[in-house]
């Protein structure tokens, strides 16, 4: 197999489109399709031929690299896929899809002949742009020259969890590391949301934990788009976030461990959802924290 792929695309939403045009710059075929076409229609004009259906994106591909929204999705877009799936080809399964359902995806993969790449992503939408995501990826060693350049394209480095895709090595990383984001985040929105009930300047805050070990570089990212915006486009959206943080709690529970940060977390970013910030970024959850109606700043 040569370094230049034919490489199917399934899902362009914030960061399938991203991978989708970092592919196209390394030099690959890329065949692109999305539920919501008009998604993926300005892929076109960067290089990519924008397919109707997902048996039409798979057709003659090296490699499918899905970056749906959960499980259930990644499973019944590929079973639309079934009928040109090529038996050989390598599924680089990227959308977080949690721990239940890695074994469902791995078997279907099994059944069409396909390799399984358990290949989840850490990044947001600005180093999914630059390339820069950091791929986290279990899959058969034999096997792993064929997504390198896959994985080259869209990301700055790989981190090889175990061979067995199936097994979800590489998810239950994504999902541990996601734990940490979501409860970073949930934890910046607080602050600021307390700052402003106790009329503090948020400003006096940062300068008290300054240098120390308490400051940390992803606080003061997000609390400024939170205090100067946009929130929109998202690098990570509140819907998105809410839907991982379920995943998260219900991986706890199913091996015996109660998060209740994740848990509390999850309802305060659905709440923000059902105030409309569903697709601002996941800092919005900060919403959450006032009675609707009532002003938040």
């Amino acid at each position: 197999m040569t370094d230049q792929l034919t490489v199917s695309v399934l899902g362009t939403g914030i960061m399938g489109a991203a991978m989708a045009r970092n592919l196209v710059r390394a030099g690959h075929t890329v065949r692109a399709w999305n539920r919501t076409r008009v998604k993926a229609e300005p892929l076109a004009a960067d290089g990519a031929h924008v397919a109707g259906t997902p048996a039409e994106a798979v057709v003659g591909a090296d490699v499918v690299l899905t970056m749906l929204y959960d499980g259930p999705a990644a499973l019944e877009v590929m079973r639309e896929a079934a009928p040109a799936l090529r038996s050989g080809a390598a599924w680089v399964q990227s959308t977080t899809a949690g721990v239940e359902a890695i074994g469902d995806l791995a078997a279907f993969a099994r059944d069409q002949g396909l390799v399984f790449f358990d290949a989840p992503v850490l990044g947001t939408r600005q180093p999914a742009e630059a390339g820069q995501l950091l791929v986290l990826a279990a899959g058969p060693a034999g096997h792993r020259a064929a997504v390198t350049p896959v994985f080259d394209a869209v990301g700055a480095r790989t981190v090889w969890t175990g061979e067995d895709g199936a097994a979800g090595s590489a998810t239950r990383l994504k999902l541990v590391a996601n734990s940490w984001v979501i409860a970073a985040t949930a934890a910046t929105g607080e602050v600021l949301a307390l700052a402003k009930a106790l009329d503090v300047d948020p400003h006096d805050f940062f300068d008290v934990i300054a240098g120390g070990p308490l400051d940390m570089g992803y606080l003061r990212a997000k609390a400024k788009l939170l205090l100067d915006g946009p929130l929109t486009p998202a690098q990570f959206a509140v819907a998105t976030a809410a839907k991982d943080a379920r995943l998260i709690v219900r991986a706890g529970e199913e091996h015996g461990v109660r998060l209740d940060v994740a848990a509390a977390s999850a309802e305060r970013l659905e709440r923000a959802a059902a105030q409309g910030h569903a697709e601002e970024d996941m800092v919005a959850a900060y919403f959450a924290s006032f009675d609707p109606g009532r002003p938040a700043g």
